[in-house]
C-alpha cells in the first residue's frame, strides 16, 4: 500500500503540493489528473523519492521515502515525464544496463530484458540508438525500464504520449495486466485514459483534491449524467413541452444545430418518462438517446480555476 500524509512541497514562495493525503492499495489503478500546474509531476517525483517533501511523508508498503529510502525504491518503478535514458546507448544495452542496477546478472538479466522488450514491442529496434528513435519508441523504452523488475508499485507520468493508436491499446493492455498484483498510478491530462485503464481517479488542482472517487462515480457528477440528447425533423417548442415535466431541470439548443437539444436531468433517470412523452405527442423526432456523464465536463468544473504554469 502507499500512504500519502499531508504531503506539501513547496518551491521558494509557490506552493505546488498542498497537504495531499490519501492511499492506494494493491490491485488499483490510480488515475492522477489536473490542468497544468495543477502538482502532478511534481507529487509524483516526491512519492518516487526525486524530490523531497516541505512537509509529510509517504510510504511504500510500510517504508517511508524519507527515511527508508532504499527499500522504498527497490519496489518502485518509475516513467518520468519525457522518459529521460542515455541516448548514445543502444534499447538493449541500456536495458541490460538498468538490470545491472537492479541487482541482475548473467541469465537471470537477459531474461528480464528479452521479457520486457517483448511487453512493449521493441524487438525491431534493439541494436538503434535511444537518441535516433521516435518519441513513441523512446516512451516504450521508458516504460520497459520501469517494469524490468517487476516492481510492486508502478508509477507512471504520462505513459502513452507520443504513441499512435495501436501502440496506446497495447500499453493501456499491458497496464491492465500488471495491475492484478500490483500498485499502478498514472499521472495523465488524457482523460479518455482514465475510462480505458483506471478502477480509480483523483483531481487535483492548484496542488489540492477536488475530486477523488471511480471513473463511474466521477462521470455520474458530470451535468449530462441522465440527459437526454433530442433531435427532431420539423417544427417544435421543445421547452415549453418540457416545462413542468419531472425530473427535466434545463433544456439546451446545440448552438451549430437549431433541430438539436440536450434536456438536462435534475438527478435521475429520465430517459424512459421522456420517451413516452414523445411518443404520445408524436414529436417530429430523428434522433433520441440517452448521454452518459462526460469526465471532461466534470473534470472542467472542479478545476474553473487553475490556470497554466503554476510549476
Amino acid at each position: 500500500m502507499i500512504e500519502i500524509s499531508n504531503l506539501t512541497r513547496r518551491f521558494d514562495q509557490v506552493v505546488a503540493v498542498d497537504d495531499l493525503s490519501f492511499e492506494v492499495r494493491e490491485g488499483e489503478v490510480l488515475g492522477f489528473l489536473g490542468p497544468n500546474g495543477a502538482g502532478k509531476s511534481t507529487t509524483m517525483k516526491v512519492i518516487t523519492g526525486f524530490l523531497a517533501p516541505s512537509a509529510g511523508s509517504v510510504a511504500i508498503d510500510g517504508f517511508d521515502i524519507g527515511s527508508q529510502p532504499l527499500q522504498a525504491k527497490a519496489l518502485i518503478g518509475y516513467l518520468p515525464e519525457g522518459a529521460p535514458s542515455y541516448g548514445d546507448m543502444s534499447v538493449v544495452d541500456f536495458l541490460r544496463f538498468i538490470a545491472r542496477i537492479r541487482g541482475f546478472r548473467g541469465a537471470e538479466a537477459e531474461q528480464r530484458v528479452a521479457a520486457v522488450m517483448g511487453d512493449v514491442a521493441l524487438e525491431s529496434v534493439a541494436r538503434q540508438t535511444i537518441e535516433t528513435l521516435s518519441k513513441g519508441f523512446k516512451r516504450r523504452v521508458g516504460l520497459a525500464q520501469a517494469i524490468l523488475h517487476d516492481p510492486k508499485v508502478l508509477i507512471l507520468d504520462e505513459p502513452t504520449d507520443g504513441l499512435d493508436p495501436n501502440q496506446k491499446h497495447q500499453v493501456r493492455e499491458l497496464i491492465r495486466n500488471l495491475a492484478k498484483d500490483k500498485i499502478v498510478i498514472v499521472s495523465t491530462h488524457i482523460l479518455e485514459e482514465v475510462s480505458a485503464v483506471c478502477t480509480r481517479a483523483i483531481i487535483i488542482d492548484q496542488g489540492r483534491i477536488v475530486a477523488d472517487g471511480t471513473p463511474a462515480e466521477l462521470e455520474a457528477r458530470s451535468r449530462y449524467h441522465h440527459a437526454v440528447a433530442v433531435r427532431l425533423t420539423g417544427e417544435l417548442d421543445l421547452v415549453a413541452e418540457l416545462k413542468g415535466v419531472a425530473g427535466v431541470a434545463a433544456v439546451e439548443q446545440d448552438a451549430a444545430d437549431a433541430t438539436s437539444f440536450t434536456v438536462l436531468s435534475s438527478g435521475k433517470p429520465i430517459f424512459a418518462s421522456l420517451s413516452g412523452l414523445a411518443q404520445r405527442r408524436q414529436w417530429p423526432v430523428a434522433e433520441f438517446h440517452a448521454r452518459r456523464g462526460q469526465l471532461e465536463d466534470m473534470f472542467r468544473a472542479v478545476t474553473a480555476g487553475a490556470s497554466a504554469g503554476r510549476n
